[in-house]
């Protein structure tokens, strides 16, 4: 059984290690087994791809590589800074995140 992380597709992070230390962007894409995410415009590296249907002419394309999640923190929708996340039960009974620094929480 995988664990469960603290970041999820869509949510808005920061990175805090690593060549891209300070930037933020939109999550994209999450691997669970690796523990990894691929962030809007973070880790680009240049691919070498041969023509295809997609790009006829192939060359050199810029593309997003997956970064660890240990070097992502939540961005606080509340504040706009880098927060941990906790997990607490809503009124509903209903297992939520929220944010640590200002409690709020996390849809």
């Amino acid at each position: 059984m995988q664990k469960k992380l603290h970041i999820k597709k869509g949510d808005i992070v920061k990175v805090i290690a690593g060549d891209d230390k300070g930037r933020s962007g939109r999550i994209l894409e999450v691997n669970r087994e690796k523990e990894t995410a691929i962030v809007e415009s973070i880790n680009m590296v240049s691919k070498h791809t041969k023509p295809n249907a997609k790009n006829p002419q192939g060359g050199i394309v810029k593309q997003e590589a997956p970064v660890h999640i240990s070097n992502l923190m939540l961005i606080d929708p509340k504040s706009s800074v880098p927060t941990r996340i906790g997990r607490r039960l809503n009124a509903e009974g209903k297992l939520v995140r929220y944010a640590k620094k200002s409690g709020e929480e996390i849809k």
